[in-house]
């Protein structure tokens, strides 16, 4: 009663799936035929599409939906195998008698990752032979924790891998001879990372380009020196790279300065440079202040820098696009070098000042000189308060992204941001004792499209992941106006590791499952407006 006949509806249904079947000989020779459509039993629709179209299709799925779709038949574990591009294995010595087969499945292979924990044996020289033969097409290639591999395995991955663009190598126990060696024969290498390399030492040589590749005809764009005990003898490749664009090197030990000189001869075309603790002085900072065409430059952890240094930059490195520095509570960067900063600096889009005394005169510059600056990060300074926040309020109109972050700043300065700065798009407010959590509640009111993050919105947890303690903070979603939800540091600039990492610490979390999950940090800011920063 009240249904209407089904018979249409099941013909209908049935005379659409039938469609998806193509005619095909069934048990005894014969065709299964219902009306004028001819039916088939376990035919592979996926038969009609290219193998092009089906690796396509491939590339849409996870690590382990892939594992599994590559045992549904041959073809797909061909397809598969032939369209994988990106390998990462774990570098014990017991795979070695498997690589062959491995690499006969995987042979279009070109961004390869080599990892092995410290208490295992890692692959050696003749393991790595093997893939450089079998993988001619490496592009990328990274090696973790591979203490086997000596300087002659690498010169001969070197020879057979030529048209190899990015080597990261880390905790390794080849030396000057290895890095060498690639340098060589990698002619096509744009990116050197090396960190932890134990063959470097002081009786190491020293790592430079080849002579026929020296100056402006090397394809070297960025060198990545950390943790290294003797990183100096790398001095005559960052010197003779005249291509050279960035620059980074971080906790790594001995006196700096001199390398720093080398590079500093007005030549250069370094655009982005990085310091993290290191033995540097304002003698290397007047050093970079005459690579003119520096974009971004991180000052962090240096405490012989002083505002000596930074004023002979800002006002030579007029192209400064973001700045970060951490004065380490050192109180040596202050209002003086700000003050430069703010003058000479006008295309400023992003700064970021940890432990730095800054007060109204400079912070006041700086918001009236610096009319791009969209990105502003003010952490752990005991001379920002209410003043100076009202100040940029006022006058930042171009700013975006603001973080305040252990200073003294109550509900009074965050009042401020609900009228000024018209283009605010995210703040966040950490560590501020004074700051209340209802001026957040208010300031959404006010600012509908403001997404606002602060202590009071957070839970923290702390739980062990891989043997290691890891603090997870859990951040709300904000309800914009018009329904639309906006997830605070829901950035694409974790990756697939973050990702990974980021499930395995929400299956250890029950109370916490299928919550937005994100590590507390603005340094995802700049990784997020690359595009918009860029201009």
């Amino acid at each position: 009663m009240g249904q209407a006949p089904s018979s249409t509806a099941e013909s209908n249904g049935r005379e659409i799936d039938l469609r998806l079947w193509s005619p095909v000989i069934v048990a005894g020779g014969e065709s299964m035929a219902l009306g004028n459509v001819v039916a088939v039993r376990d035919r592979d629709l996926t038969g009609d599409l290219p193998d092009e179209c089906l690796a396509h299709v491939f590339q849409f799925l996870g690590a382990g939906d892939r594992k599994r779709c590559s045992l549904v038949c041959k073809r797909w574990l061909y397809v598969d195998g032939q369209s994988r591009h990106r390998l990462s294995l774990d570098a014990k010595d017991e795979i070695f008698p498997f690589l062959t087969s491995m690499f006969n499945r995987f042979d279009s292979v070109t961004k390869l990752a080599l990892r092995c924990d410290r208490k295992s044996v890692s692959l050696s020289d003749e393991a790595l032979a093997m893939i450089s033969v079998r993988c001619l097409n490496l592009t990328r290639v990274k090696l973790r924790g591979c203490r086997e591999i000596t300087d002659l395995g690498m010169e001969e991955f070197a020879r057979n891998c030529k048209n190899l663009k990015k080597l990261s190598v880390g905790s390794c126990n080849f030396g000057a001879k290895g890095v060498n060696a690639m340098l060589e024969h990698c002619k096509l290498l744009e990116e050197l990372s090396v960190k932890r390399l134990r063959g470097i030492h002081e009786a190491a040589e020293l790592i430079h380009l080849p002579a026929a590749a020296a100056g402006s005809s090397s394809s070297l764009r960025s060198i990545c020196l950390k943790e290294l005990v003797n990183g100096q003898v790398f001095e005559p490749l960052v010197a003779t790279t005249k291509t050279l664009k960035t620059l980074k090197i971080i906790r790594c030990l001995g006196d700096w300065d001199r390398v720093l000189q080398m590079i500093g001869d007005g030549k250069s075309s370094l655009s982005e440079i990085h310091l993290e603790r290191l033995q540097v002085s304002d003698i290397g900072l007047s050093a970079i202040s005459k690579c003119s065409n520096v974009e971004t430059l991180h000052i962090v952890k240096t405490p012989e820098c002083s505002n000596y240094g930074l004023i002979n930059v800002a006002e030579r490195c007029k192209l400064l696009r973001k700045l970060h520095i951490d004065g380490w509570r050192t109180n040596r960067i202050g209002d003086e070098g700000l003050l430069s900063v703010a003058k000479h600096c006008l295309n400023l889009q992003e700064l970021v000042l940890i432990g730095v005394n800054a007060t109204h005169m400079s912070l006041a510059a700086i918001a009236s000189n610096c009319e791009k600056l969209e990105r502003l990060a003010l952490c752990g300074s005991g001379t920002i308060g209410d003043t100076e926040i009202a100040c940029i309020a006022r006058k930042c109109g171009a700013l975006r992204k603001f973080c305040i972050k252990g200073c003294p700043v109550s509900d009074r300065g965050i009042e401020a941001l609900a009228v000024g700065c018209p283009n605010l798009v995210k703040l966040k407010v950490k560590k501020c004792k004074v700051v209340t959590g209802e001026i957040g509640d208010w300031l959404r009111e006010q600012r509908r499209t403001l997404v606002v993050s602060m202590d009071s919105d957070e839970t923290e947890a702390v739980v062990v992941v891989d043997g290691e303690v890891e603090t997870v903070v859990e951040e709300p979603r904000v309800v914009q106006a018009g329904g639309i939800v906006a997830e605070i540091g829901s950035g694409n600039s974790g990756g697939n590791n973050g990702g990974s990492r980021l499930a395995t610490i929400r299956s250890k979390l029950g109370f916490l499952a299928g919550r937005n999950l994100v590590t507390c940090t603005f340094r995802r800011w700049s990784h997020n407006d690359n595009a918009s920063s860029s201009t």
